[in-house]
């Protein structure tokens, strides 16, 4: 790991930016593949599952029976985890449910907020080498906490032409019923338009690669609605000489193995500690079997030895960390200050692992540098907000007046009107009574 000291900060965003290619290089592709599926629909989506994941599928729907077959063939020890986390996840969002929100802004006239929820949803949940079913959970429970109507599933196939066992077991423990073997671009492409075999929704969910993630951002362009930009994972994490070593390194390790487009990012104020990470990186680094691939992402990856807690804080919010960790004996500073992560890991027993899986908090974060702006998903994502108004007659005389000045004022005549008309009537029924 490059160990970079007392950087200035003019020097902050060079240093910081993401191992990720870059927009240009990534549209073009993106956009040929939208408009094939446009146009030719599921001949588009067959012609990319054999280029991109090497088959040729007869259907592209998952049946009752392979749902079944999934189901029997997973552990009874990892359907109990599934379950632990799942009741969690619950508990965690069914928290974030909001009353209706009223209020009477002046006497007669009442304002209203309520929540209805997106009625159709599209989940993608990557495959490749390390099928999500975890994504399963994140994103199918609250969405079935919001009460949203159809959800559909995609997911790329494997070289057998079948989806993760893990993948199917935990859609239908959520109730998820149509499962398409479709992934990357072509799935988010058919989404968005719809094809013969793959439903139209109104908002698509998941990460996924650079290409995923593009695709997300340019299906917006044809009025689909995304949850976030989420690309290649990302981590940084904080901490000082009361933290183990060890536990950052295994922290570091666990987000590397991701991809090698991850990032993993250590920040302390000691040197000392630094060495001793990335001693224990290189140790733990030659267990994993996923070894290959965590090296490369390790190549990308920096140790920032800062001066002092200020400046500390201040990278971590120049960062802007999809995961944040915070292993430091003034933990309190950083949990205050902090204003730019997606979700953050508090303490020395708090693994980012906690959130992946289990914990309850949601895993479906913003990177790149999005969580300056962006949430992670959560029960609000899967609704929309209404409001209401009701007027009665006395509200109507209070309020039109100062309809009618703004309206004559912006040059808007029939919006004065639409007030003009009405307040006459009330008062005239108010003269004649």
């Amino acid at each position: 790991m490059n160990i970079i000291q007392n950087p200035d900060r003019s020097q902050w965003e060079s240093l910081l930016k993401r191992p990720t290619k870059s927009l240009a290089t990534i549209e073009h592709t993106v956009e040929q593949i939208f408009e094939d599926v446009q146009r030719s629909g599921d001949e588009a989506i067959k012609k990319y599952t054999l280029l991109f994941d090497g088959v040729t599928l007869e259907s592209n729907l998952v049946t009752p029976q392979e749902i079944e077959t999934a189901c029997n063939a997973v552990p009874d020890s990892l359907k109990a985890a599934i379950n632990i986390a799942k009741n969690n996840i619950e508990a965690f969002h069914k928290a974030q449910r909001t009353a209706k929100v009223a209020v009477e802004t002046m006497p007669g006239v009442s304002c209203w907020q309520e929540k209805r929820p997106i009625e159709k949803i599209g989940l993608y949940i990557p495959g490749g080498t390390a099928p999500l079913f975890s994504t399963v959970l994140m994103l199918a429970v609250p969405a079935q906490i919001a009460g949203c109507k159809e959800l559909v599933l995609c997911t790329p196939p494997n070289k057998s032409e079948a989806i993760a066992n893990e993948i199917l077991y935990t859609a239908n423990l959520c109730g998820i019923k149509k499962i398409i073997k479709v992934g990357g671009i072509q799935a988010i492409a058919g989404m968005t338009f719809g094809t013969t075999t793959i439903p139209k929704v109104y908002k698509i969910f998941g990460p996924g690669n650079q290409y995923v993630t593009v695709a997300k951002q340019l299906s917006t362009k044809y009025g689909m609605a995304i949850d976030m930009p989420a690309g290649p994972s990302e981590l940084l994490v904080m901490a000082d000489d009361s933290s183990n070593a060890a536990y950052v390194a295994s922290d570091l390790l666990s987000q590397a193995e991701h991809g090698s487009d991850s990032q993993v990012i250590l920040v302390s104020t000691s040197e000392s500690f630094i060495n001793k990470v990335v001693k224990e990186v290189e140790i733990q680094l030659q267990q994993l079997p996923r070894m290959q691939i965590a090296k490369k992402a390790i190549t990308n990856s920096k140790c920032f030895l800062m001066k002092n807690k200020e400046e500390a804080l201040g990278i971590i919010n120049s960062y802007a960390p999809e995961h944040l960790i915070i292993c430091s004996a003034d933990e309190d500073f950083y949990i205050n200050g902090v204003n730019n992560a997606g979700s953050v890991f508090i303490g020395n027993y708090t693994p980012e692992s906690a959130g992946d899986y289990a914990s309850g908090t949601n895993h479906t974060l913003p990177t790149n540098g999005f969580s300056r702006a962006y949430s992670g998903v959560n029960l609000d994502s899967f609704t929309k907000s209404i409001t209401f108004q009701k007027i009665t007659p006395k509200g109507l005389v209070g309020i039109g007046d100062a309809i009618e000045l703004m309206a004559d004022a912006e040059g808007l005549q029939a919006h004065k009107n639409a007030v003009s008309i009405r307040l006459k009537d009330v008062l005239n029924e108010t003269t004649t009574a």
